[in-house]
């Protein structure tokens, strides 16, 4: 998977949550040991977890798409739905406010 066209531009869906629940580590070691579905889904290009330093209970879940057809189709498919399977029991996750519209980046060659 990747991209065709280095000046292609390409889609990235970002997701914030904050863990409301302290289980931080948890969701972490769950985000290591995921079964790294997405990454077999046409259009896929590359996933990024992102924890920032200064709001230890958020986590970014950015990925990175060659188009948003094929994000959406990834988010519409059932398989997005078994990647969440190793979620730990018992986790809250909060949407981030504001949260964070679809854009699009240019690939640098």
């Amino acid at each position: 998977m990747g991209r065709q066209d280095p000046e292609q531009r390409e889609f990235v869906a970002l997701t914030r949550f904050s863990i409301a629940d302290g289980m931080e580590d948890s969701i972490k070691e769950a985000f290591r040991n995921r079964p790294n579905l997405a990454e077999m889904a046409a259009g896929f290009v590359r996933m990024d977890v992102l924890d920032p330093k200064d709001r230890p209970q958020e986590l970014w879940l950015v990925t990175h798409w060659v188009d948003q057809a094929s994000f959406e189709a990834w988010h519409r498919s059932h398989v997005d739905h078994d990647s969440h399977a190793g979620i730990p029991p018992g986790l809250k996750l909060i949407p981030a406010e504001p949260p964070m519209p679809p854009v699009t980046a240019t690939t640098e060659p």
